[in-house]
């Protein structure tokens, strides 16, 4: 991982998530479900959700970065974990805010796999590095990622936690 870092501005937030929007809309891909990865995906699955006009939205929570460059061993689903027969037959987009290594969105893909009817990804950012090709990318970078909700220090630090920017 080199120094420099890509800057994603509010701005140009706005216009990613729109790109993907049309992106997904352009393929012909319908979702029922627009199934968030949290934190970041939070951000992306709210606007794909309104430009595509979805209001069924879900998130999953998923702890793997620790800071900048490390993460656990594995990523970890933190509960609550979503129901799997809420995505039962369902066309789901997964929405997040990276690819990097992949390993969180395959755990995703996964969880989901069994159980629905397709499943989908729209990220911002995909590296290289990812195990995942994501169906849906608006750019590709191997540079860290600076977004804008999390480029400055929280307004309150809690006891234990490790911030990553």
């Amino acid at each position: 991982m080199t120094d420099e870092r890509e800057n994603l501005t509010y701005e140009r937030f706005g216009s990613a998530v729109r790109d993907l929007a049309q992106m997904v809309a352009a393929d012909g891909f319908e979702p029922d479900i627009i199934l968030s990865v949290a934190r970041g995906g939070l951000f992306v699955a709210g606007g794909l959700g309104y430009a595509l006009d979805v209001k069924n939205l879900h998130v999953v929570s998923v702890e793997f970065y620790t800071g900048v460059g490390t993460t656990l061993d594995m990523p970890v689903m933190l509960p609550p974990v979503p129901n799997a027969v809420d995505l039962t037959r369902k066309r789901v987009l997964v929405a997040d805010d990276v690819a990097d290594t992949g390993k969180t969105l395959k755990l995703v893909y996964d969880f989901c796999h069994e159980h629905v009817a397709e499943v989908r990804s729209a990220v911002i950012y995909e590296k290289s590095t990812s195990l995942v090709r994501c169906d849906y990318v608006w750019r590709r970078t191997d540079q860290w990622i600076n977004f804008p909700w999390s480029v400055l220090p929280p307004v309150v630090q809690r006891a234990g936690q490790v911030h990553d920017s």
